[in-house]
């Protein structure tokens, strides 16, 4: 949440900086600013609302400064305004901040700083930060770097999550950064030096990157950049290269990043299943050493995630259950640390993150790790939070993910677990084998089935125009039918902002056929052969209630009454979600784009949740 940028060298910094917050966005867009150091002083500019309303300040475009530092908002503290827009700086103007996560103990240093003279114009949390900087450094024992150590001792008392960049009128040679629970990563350039929350906000300029660990701290110069633990020892550290190809975080000619992510599905489970699938061969996770032994041991496993990815855990569950007859428990991170879960070292716990800095999922597993669990991570960006806090970690390939709603990421997991769950039965002997191969032919026939359904887009187009102005929507399921109505209507919610539940097919009767009425839109996913009949029963249900229904299936029905239907090609059950997901995909951007919303950047969300 927030996006933050910086950039220090030998060019002019506030284009860089702009076209940084731009590619941020999915991060927040609230409000938006830049601080640079222009004349020998620090000039702060801001405004509430898009990065397009920075731009247009009368002036922006003027200022020559080659340092400065720049952010996009998800407001946490305080409403959306000019006032609370990041930079924040102290009441002498010496120390400006960007700062992306919350800072818990606000209130008592705000009260501190108050005693100490010093006044406040925001309702953030973040601007006690420079108050307190500049409390320090005029406080502070002589040091041969004051800057840092004032903000170091700032950091000291802050209790909280946080990834921030500062920067001094006293020091224009450099920014400081430090960050806990947020990610914050460097790039370094020739004669210049970038840092950012994400790395497609600065992956124009380099591929070569550095990422910080929490409380690590780093002072960039336009020539040279120098790392400090946390009790400001100097160390080295190793550089990354990221291959992602910039031009992969561009619309290419798609209206809508969220469009042009849907179709790009194929490639990404093309690329997620990569060398790791094979007919006639094991299937193979080069950075896992799971032993049989080991997996002999486990009484149960833990899917962690959060929104969509809790979904594709959900998917995950059934594969892993079906094929290795281990327990599969799915958790909502947000809840699993406060319910006292029992872990303990026969125990797997594995963390599904798009970003692989969501918060609730973070401290999550730093829990299970605590508790003696193995831990497994799952994301799509490689150097992430999650990845290096977990014992193992396996890489969607899906590239950059930049519209807020998950798709390609979401089907990336499922496939990425499914993928697991044969390489577990592998080791564990306890499936036959044509079972396996089988699932994997099916695996390897995804791509092709994908293009095959997004040739579906122009029925689902036509769908949406008759239902995109209804309030409430419901889709049903069972099995992982149920597990891919969930994602469905959470895509529905978040990009239309139409009200829409799911709800197990089976469970209608036991109170939610309350709610149906005459003219109500019902989505069915039908694609387990076994569960057709009763399937087909419930749909019945809603339509003697007078309910319009789209059933999205695989199964050839004869004598049904539905009034329409999305056929998609037949495969694996365990993996039918990821081809009966994507005309509900559809289904919510056409509905969105009908109503004349924001596809990308809907209200009051954002890409990487890393506050809890």
């Amino acid at each position: 949440m927030c996006g933050s940028v910086g950039y220090i060298g030998d060019k002019q910094a506030t284009p860089i900086l702009m076209n940084g917050l731009l590619s941020l966005e999915y991060r927040g867009y609230d409000s938006a600013g830049i601080a640079v150091i222009e004349n020998n002083e620090i000039t702060v500019m801001k405004d509430k609302g898009r990065v397009a309303n920075l731009k247009a300040i009368d002036g922006i475009d003027t200022l020559t400064s080659q340092v400065g530092i720049a952010h996009t908002r998800w407001a946490t503290h305080g409403k959306p305004s000019k006032e609370n827009a990041h930079p924040h700086v102290d009441n002498h103007n010496q120390f400006a901040v960007v700062h992306n996560g919350i800072i818990e103990n606000y209130h008592e240093l705000k009260e501190f700083l108050t005693q100490k003279g010093y006044h406040f114009i925001s309702q953030t949390d973040t601007e006690v930060i420079p108050n307190l900087i500049d409390y320090y450094y005029k406080n502070g024992i002589s040091d041969e770097d004051p800057f840092l150590r004032a903000v170091k001792s700032a950091v000291d008392n802050l209790k909280g999550s946080y990834a921030l960049e500062v920067i001094s009128k006293l020091f224009p040679d450099r920014i400081i950064v430090v960050r806990k629970d947020s990610p914050l990563v460097i790039g370094k350039g020739k004669k210049e030096n970038f840092v950012a929350s994400d790395i497609p906000a600065i992956l124009a300029y380099t591929k070569d990157f550095y990422l910080l660990d929490d409380y690590e701290y780093a002072v960039i110069k336009q020539d040279e950049i120098h790392f400090y633990d946390n009790t400001l020892l100097e160390h080295s550290k190793a550089i990354k290269n990221i291959e992602w190809d910039a031009t992969s975080a561009e619309k290419n000619g798609y209206e809508d990043y969220m469009l042009k992510e849907i179709y790009e599905q194929p490639n990404s489970i093309r690329e997620t299943i990569g060398s790791r699938l094979k007919l006639g061969e094991p299937c193979s996770f080069d950075d896992l050493d799971f032993t049989k032994e080991y997996l002999d041991t486990i009484h149960q496993i833990y899917i962690v995630a959060c929104g969509t990815a809790m979904h594709a855990g959900l998917v995950g569950k059934t594969a892993l259950e079906r094929l290795c007859h281990i327990p599969v428990q799915v958790d909502i991170a947000s809840e699993f640390r406060y319910r006292d879960p029992i872990i303990d070292e026969k125990t797997l716990c594995i963390y599904i993150s798009q970003s692989g800095e969501t918060a609730d999922t973070l401290a999550a597993l730093k829990l299970a790790k605590s508790k003696g669990a193995k831990t497994l991570a799952i994301s799509n960006v490689i150097g992430s939070s999650i990845t290096r806090e977990a014992d193992y970690t396996i890489y969607t390939h899906a590239g950059p993910e930049i519209a807020v709603a998950s798709t390609k990421a979401y089907t990336s997991q499922v496939v990425l677990i499914c993928m697991l769950a044969i390489h577990f039965a592998e080791i564990l002997d306890c499936k036959q084998e044509s079972v396996l191969e089988n699932l994997k032919s099916d695996i390897l026939d995804l791509p092709t089935k994908i293009e095959a359904v997004l040739d579906k887009a122009e029925e689902v187009q036509k769908f949406a125009k008759k239902v995109y102005t209804e309030h409430d929507m419901y889709f049903l399921g069972r099995g992982t039918d149920y597990h891919v109505a969930m994602e469905g209507s959470l895509k529905l919610k978040e990009i239309s902002y139409i009200h829409s539940e799911a709800y197990a097919a089976g469970e209608l009767k036991h109170g939610p056929i309350a709610l149906i009425e005459n003219g109500i839109t019902v989505i069915t996913i039908l694609t387990n052969p076994d569960l057709v009949e009763k399937s087909i029963s419930n749909i019945q249900e809603v339509i003697t209630r007078g309910a319009k229904t789209l059933v999205v299936t695989n199964q050839k029905l004869s004598n049904v009454n539905f009034d329409y239907v999305i056929n998609i090609p037949e495969t694996n059950e365990l993996i039918s979600p990821i081809l009966s997901v994507i005309p509900l995909q559809l289904l919510s951007y056409y509905i969105s784009k009908n109503k004349g919303l924001d596809v990308d950047k809907p209200r009051n969300l954002a890409k990487s949740v890393t506050v809890e």
